[in-house]
C-alpha cells in the first residue's frame, strides 16, 4: 500500500501540469454540456424532442415536467401550454369605406396532444405566424360587413362571429382559440360625433316615452277611481226609496218619544209628514 501512494505521489510530481490541464477540460466539457443534456421542463410547459441522427422531430411524444436526458447533439424546445394572451392592434376598413381601428386581446393555447406537429410545422413563434394572421384577416372580414356606426351597437355580434370564424381557421393549424376581446374601438371624430348625438336623442326619447306612459297610467288611474264613485252614487240613489226614508224616519221619531225630557212636537206637513219632536235629550 505504501509502494502504492508513492507511485502516485511520483506520477503527479513528474505528470502535474498534464493532469491540471486534463481536469480543467473534463470540468470545462461538462459544465458546457450539462445545459444541453439535463433538460428541466417547469409546470404547465411541455417538451419537444429533435433528434440529429435518428428521424428529426420527435411527434408522437410530448415530454411533460421534470428534468430529462438528452444526447448533447439533440435539442429540446420547451413550449407554454397554459393560456396565452397577445394584444394586438388592427386596421380595419368598414363596409362604408371608414377605416377604423381596433385594439384585440386574443387568447389561446397550444394544443398538447400535437405540440410535435406544430413544432415540426410551424415552430415556437406560432402566436406570429399562425394566431395573428389568422385573427386580423378574420377580423377585417367580418367587420368589414359592417358600417362604421354599426360597430358600437353590434358588438356583441361582430365578437361572437370573430371567434366562431377564427376558432375554425385556427383549430386546423394546431392551436386552440379560447378567446377574442374588443378592448377599444377607434372611430373617426364625425363619427364618434354622431354616435354620442345618436345615443342623446335615444336617451331623451326613452324619457318622453317614461313620462308619457306614466301619465297615461294616472289617467286612466284617476278615470276608474271617477267611475267608481260615480257607480257608488247610482247604487245609493236607486236603493233610497221614499218608503225606506218614512220607514226611517218613524225609528228616529219613536226612539226620541221614549225619552222622558220634555219635548216639543212640530207635526210635519204633507200627506205622510212625519212629527219633529224637539227638546231636551
Amino acid at each position: 500500500m505504501k509502494k502504492f501512494f508513492n507511485y502516485l505521489g511520483e506520477t503527479w510530481r513528474q505528470n502535474r501540469l498534464k493532469l491540471v490541464v486534463t481536469f480543467l477540460v473534463i470540468l470545462f466539457l461538462f459544465v458546457y454540456l450539462l445545459p444541453h443534456i439535463l433538460i428541466f421542463v417547469e409546470p404547465g410547459e411541455g417538451a419537444v424532442k429533435w433528434r440529429r441522427f435518428s428521424g428529426g422531430t420527435q411527434i408522437d411524444r410530448v415530454y411533460g415536467e421534470g428534468s430529462h436526458l438528452i444526447w448533447p447533439w439533440d435539442k429540446m424546445y420547451l413550449y407554454n401550454l397554459r393560456t396565452q394572451e397577445v394584444r394586438d392592434s388592427v386596421d380595419v376598413l368598414t363596409h362604408n369605406g371608414l377605416t377604423i381601428r381596433l385594439d384585440l386581446s386574443v387568447r389561446f393555447y397550444p394544443n398538447r396532444s400535437i405540440v410535435g406537429l406544430l413544432h415540426k410545422n410551424v415552430g415556437p413563434d406560432y402566436p406570429n405566424i399562425i394566431v395573428l394572421p389568422e385573427i386580423e384577416n378574420v377580423v377585417r372580414t367580418v367587420v368589414g360587413q359592417y358600417r362604421a356606426e354599426e360597430i358600437y351597437t353590434a358588438q356583441n355580434a361582430i365578437i361572437e362571429r370573430i371567434v366562431t370564424e377564427s376558432y375554425r381557421e385556427i383549430e386546423e393549424r394546431f392551436v386552440n382559440l379560447d378567446d377574442v376581446l374588443i378592448r377599444r374601438i377607434l372611430l373617426p371624430e364625425k363619427i364618434q360625433n354622431a354616435i354620442q348625438r345618436k345615443v342623446e336623442q335615444q336617451q331623451l326619447v326613452q324619457e318622453f316615452d317614461f313620462r308619457l306612459q306614466s301619465s297615461m297610467k294616472e289617467a286612466q288611474r284617476k278615470r276608474i277611481e271617477a267611475e267608481g264613485i260615480s257607480n257608488y252614487n247610482k247604487i245609493i240613489e236607486q236603493s233610497v226609496t221614499d218608503k225606506i226614508l218614512k220607514y226611517k224616519g218613524i225609528e228616529a221619531t219613536l226612539e226620541l218619544a221614549k225619552s222622558e225630557n220634555a219635548k216639543v212636537v212640530v207635526i210635519g206637513s204633507g200627506k205622510d209628514g212625519l212629527p219633529l219632536i224637539l227638546g231636551n235629550q
